[in-house]
């Protein structure tokens, strides 16, 4: 039955997974979606699923119940809770960070490949997702610098755009360097769990011994060439806000729902935007029914705000193993 329904429906205009995606993921969430009812009729688990990543497409409840199940409007909220938590609760299969030295050690040969920067384990920065007013005594926390409210999430990413870990609960106003510092991810680089794998990040971090920053100004040719190395082998992170908020335009668009619920919506998509890199689904659908407020280039440039540095002194402060990746390695490649 499942099956049948979702032959039915016009993917390419109406959900943000292909058809064999959708099956794949209803198989893996159908044991947790109990059969909501609307009136006394009851909501098929796919039925709930379809209007789940209708929603995701959308942004818009109205159009997602409309397009596939008729369900009342306090109902559509339930079940895209209901859904968008099932979802996340794989995150633990999707979101993985490298831990093995065999996982590492694939992942530094990948970014590698890219410009030759050596011991890279992943490119690090935050975007922003645009929220409603949360409303109390804290809202304004979560309005950013450009004037709207949002979560700043963070995400480390792969070479292959994939997202490798997610930070996604803090208040927009906080600063990047705030988010990592109070990561677990932070914790386990400054224990060595990472070995001497590296952080690609941009200006806006402190420089460490296993976070690699850009040089402010660059002035001789080896110095040059790391900084494009850098910059270069960090641009999948960038490149992985645009998928990821291309294929669920929710997340450009603003998500109207409670902030908890924003916040499960969030990690939901990260997991299935992995499970669709993973399976070879890298471009997302255009929906040529999607009325965007603005071009997608300005969307995505919205949700990325540039930080300085929280303490500028730290950006000067010597950091031995850049200076010796550049005088040493990239020296020798010069």
């Amino acid at each position: 039955m499942a099956r049948r329904l979702v032959r039915r429906t016009r993917f390419c205009d109406k959900i943000c997974l292909s058809k064999e995606a959708t099956l794949s993921l209803l198989a893996k969430i159908e044991h947790r979606l109990e059969y909501t009812s609307d009136r006394n009729k009851p909501i098929s688990p796919v039925n709930q699923l379809l209007a789940t990543l209708r929603f995701y497409a959308t942004n818009n409840t109205q159009m997602s119940i409309g397009d596939f199940v008729g369900i009342s409007t306090p109902t559509s909220h339930r079940v895209i809770h209901q859904v968008s938590a099932a979802i996340a609760s794989l995150h633990k299969e999707y979101i993985r960070f490298p831990t093995t030295r065999e996982e590492i050690r694939k992942e530094q040969d990948s970014f590698f490949q890219i410009a030759r920067f050596p011991r890279v384990i992943g490119a690090m920065d935050c975007t922003h997702v645009r929220i409603s007013s949360p409303g109390g005594d804290h809202a304004e926390l979560y309005r950013n610098r450009k004037g709207y409210f949002s979560i700043n999430v963070q995400t480390i990413c792969n070479a292959n755009l994939e997202i490798t870990d997610i930070v996604a609960r803090w208040p927009g106003s906080s600063h990047d360097s705030t988010i990592f510092n109070n990561s677990c991810i932070k914790s386990k680089f400054e224990t060595g769990q990472y070995g001497n794998a590296l952080l690609l990040v941009d200006g806006g971090y402190a420089s460490t011994s296993y976070m690699m920053t850009p040089l402010e100004n660059p002035r001789t040719p080896v110095e040059q060439l790391y900084n494009e190395s850098q910059i270069r082998t960090r641009n999948p992170v960038e490149r992985s806000y645009g998928i990821w908020k291309k294929r669920f335009p929710a997340l450009a668009l603003g998500l109207r729902t409670k902030l908890d619920k924003s916040l499960t919506i969030i990690v939901a998509t990260a997991v299935l935007h992995n499970m669709l890199m993973q399976r070879g689904e890298v471009n997302p659908i255009d929906d040529p029914a999607l009325q965007l407020p603005a071009p997608w280039d300005e969307l995505l440039h919205h949700g990325q705000i540039t930080q300085q540095p929280q303490h500028p002194q730290q950006y000067i402060r010597p950091n031995s193993v850049r200076d010796a990746i550049i005088n040493n390695y990239f020296q020798s490649i010069l």
